[in-house]
């Protein structure tokens, strides 16, 4: 939608706080710099604005010059939460929610001549109301960050005829070489509408047709739109003497079965493993807003660089300038709707359903037009999560061009295209199912807080922290090489926390100020080899997919309780795994809900020996195993799937054919509660 007549109002504007049921303040108390949000240093302000306030923005303009017939339209970006826009003194309109763009036809508004006066008054309730808002608080802590108020995206004025275009719909089809455009007109409209397309300088494709109907383009050996080569083609659109430029990049998302039989995530026909980063998109100095479009662009780049190939941007939707980048650059992204209403209700009031959806409806309106986007996510963990079953049909029938992400982690409805499990910090992988991909939505979340690059000195958080780089970057490679497992096994797409460090968070692959990346010098190398997995083989059969029969007890045993020759048979018989009924996708086939349980099971093996043979074990929370009699595994903490423990060369001879012991002590310390154990061989291809 570029145009070449428009003006930026960017810059310093006049400021005031009041009241929130205040009026227009007499005189306003100083300058702020525009688009950064009250609370940011950028803005020149930083200071807090609460539920009970409202901000007040002031500045004049020249309005350009009017042909006969022309209309002078008033954009903002993107302004958090509910806005009333005044020029000349006149009510041009008004505008709630945080993410989406807006504008105002001011034309009528405007003097004949001389400055013309804009004033903005602004509220937001940030946590003290029920609207969309993400990890915006108040009082910022833990995961949680420092409130945005007010203008936070460019503010511009911009030139165009009395009928002229007032969106586009862009559709692509990969499989059929296809460019769809639907031109929404500003009134009923006359005159036909032109589509054409190019490659460089070189027309592609064109076509006509009325407004409001679809326009197909079929464009001869097209070229698809992927992360290894992000080709855009440029699109000329028209209507009467209304003329815009905007791209398209042809591609198609869907789920299918691979050779294996495992539902994956396919690009364009082919299967491909995503592995991305979660992206809050915060910045020290300019909190939602970042101080250039080089920075904008250099996460992406970085992303990019290390090997990533997908982002997902959790629970904040950027500026179009960030989506045009990923666009550019060749990134995939899952896009978040920002959540609100944080409980885990199904339930919720209608007024905050209503806000709800209508943000969400902007969200995907706004956005859809950009091919980097592949999955929408409605909810997270359960804030706010209401009617996920009718919302994830609505957004199918809305776009049915992308797949859905009924909810990521821990509250998963069994709708949309995936199934999404949290783990954190080791990798897991959901049960394979019929229908849907198994994904893994966030883990990882290794903190390093660097000394000169932390936002306090003290009191920094991490879900696991390490104290230098060289001990994070060896269990990001233990992670790395569960996780190459777990994508051999079926697993879809994973999804690291996260890009940078968020004011206490250290958990981010570069620091918050963007000038230490923490992730080892060799991440590229290991990201490259998760799109080549190896295969995995049961030997011993986990009780995933049916029970296995174990002899357990739950009081404490004798001494030697693990050794082979050991007499269990006073020890009672139950089908694993063992748990707490109701935890989130394990197979509880006996209930435990004491403080510890031992388990001992026998397995045959024949005489071939195993070249990589690995335990395939989900512990909630402190584990010990055996073989043989003798320890080979000690798994402090908990997992909330199953992960792998490789066996060593003194491991892997305690295992002979025949007969063998496998055995298990796991203590319940805070939380979860579940104990399972296979053995498996893992097959390089």
């Amino acid at each position: 939608m570029v145009r070449a007549n428009w003006t930026s109002l960017n810059g310093q504007w006049e400021y005031a706080v009041t009241d929130k049921g205040a009026a227009r303040p007499e005189s306003f108390s100083g300058q702020i710099l525009v688009p950064f949000a009250i609370q940011s240093q950028l803005s020149g302000v930083a200071t807090a604005v609460t539920d009970q306030q409202r901000l007040w923005y002031r500045r004049t303009f020249r309005a350009p010059a009017l042909a006969r017939g022309s209309r002078l339209l008033l954009h903002f970006g993107g302004v958090d939460w509910e806005a009333h826009v005044f020029v000349n003194g006149t009510d041009v309109g008004s505008h709630t929610g945080g993410y989406d763009p807006f504008l105002f036809d001011i034309t009528d508004a405007l003097k004949p001549s001389g400055d013309q006066d804009l004033v903005v008054s602004v509220w937001d309730p940030t946590d003290k109301g029920t609207q969309p808002r993400g990890k915006q608080v108040l009082q910022p802590r833990s995961i949680w960050y420092t409130a945005v108020t007010g203008i936070w995206q460019t503010v511009w004025t911009e030139t165009v005829p009395a009928q002229h275009i007032k969106d586009l719909l862009i559709g692509t089809d990969a499989a059929a070489g296809t460019i769809s455009v639907t031109i929404t007109p500003s009134s009923s409209p006359s005159g036909t509408a032109r589509v054409v397309a190019r490659d460089g300088t070189s027309v592609v494709a064109q076509g006509s047709g009325a407004a409001g109907q679809s326009i197909v383009l079929r464009v001869p050996q097209a070229k698809l739109w992927s992360p290894d080569s992000p080709f855009l083609y440029d699109l000329r659109v028209t209507l009467g003497s209304d003329e815009v430029q905007s791209y398209a990049g042809i591609r198609t998302i869907a789920v299918q079965r691979d050779t294996a039989g495992a539902n994956r995530i396919f690009l364009n026909g082919k299967p491909l493993f995503e592995y991305g980063l979660l992206d809050q998109g915060w910045w020290p100095d300019g909190l939602y807003t970042a101080p250039t479009d080089e920075a904008l662009r250099s996460d992406i780049e970085m992303t990019k660089r290390l090997g990533f190939n997908m982002i997902r941007k959790h629970v904040k939707v950027e500026p179009a300038r960030w989506y045009y980048h990923a666009d550019k650059l060749g990134v995939l992204v899952w896009q978040d709707m920002p959540s609100g209403m944080l409980s885990t209700s199904e339930q919720a009031p209608p007024s905050d359903s209503r806000i709800f959806a209508a943000e969400l409806e902007h969200m995907i309106d706004a956005r859809r037009n950009h091919p980097s986007i592949i999955m929408w996510v409605p909810f997270n963990e359960g804030w706010g999560q209401h009617d996920t079953e009718k919302y994830v049909a609505w957004i199918k029938q809305k776009d049915p061009s992308r797949l859905v992400n009924n909810t990521s982690g821990w509250t998963d409805k069994g709708v949309g295209d995936v199934s999404d499990v949290h783990s954190y910090p080791n990798p897991i992988r959901p049960p394979l199912e019929e229908k849907r991909a198994a994904v893994l939505g966030e883990f990882g979340g290794l903190g390093l807080p660097l000394e000169g690059h932390t936002w306090i000195e003290k009191g920094n958080w991490g879900y696991r922290s390490y104290k230098t780089t060289e001990d994070l970057g060896q269990a990001y490679r233990d992670l790395m090489y569960q996780l190459r497992i777990l994508v051999g096994e079926g697993l879809s797409a994973a999804i690291y926390t996260q890009t940078t460090d968020v004011e206490i968070e250290v958990n981010g692959m570069l620091t918050y100020d963007r000038a230490v990346v923490k992730l080892p010098p060799d991440a590229k190398e290991l990201h490259a080899k998760l799109s080549s997995p190896p295969s995995v083989r049961d030997v011993v059969v986990s009780s995933e997919k049916s029970p296995q029969q174990w002899r357990y007890t739950t009081e404490a045993p004798a001494e030697g309780w693990f050794r082979a020759e050991f007499n269990d048979q006073g020890w009672a018989t139950g089908n694993g795994g063992f748990g707490r009924p109701g935890t989130a996708h394990a197979n509880v086939g006996t209930p435990w809900q004491t403080s510890d349980i031992w388990l001992r099971r026998k397995f045959d093996l024949p005489a071939a020996s195993l070249t990589s043979p690995h335990l395939r074990v989900w512990h909630d929370d402190d584990a010990e195993l055996y073989l043989n009699g003798e320890k080979v595994a000690t798994l402090p903490g908990a997992v909330s799937g199953y992960s792998y423990v490789r066996l060593d060369d003194a491991a892997k001879a305690l295992l002979k054919s025949g007969t063998n012991t496998i055995a298990m002590h796991v203590k319940q310390v805070r939380g979860g509660q579940f104990a399972d154990v296979g053995l498996v061989e893992v097959i390089e291809k």
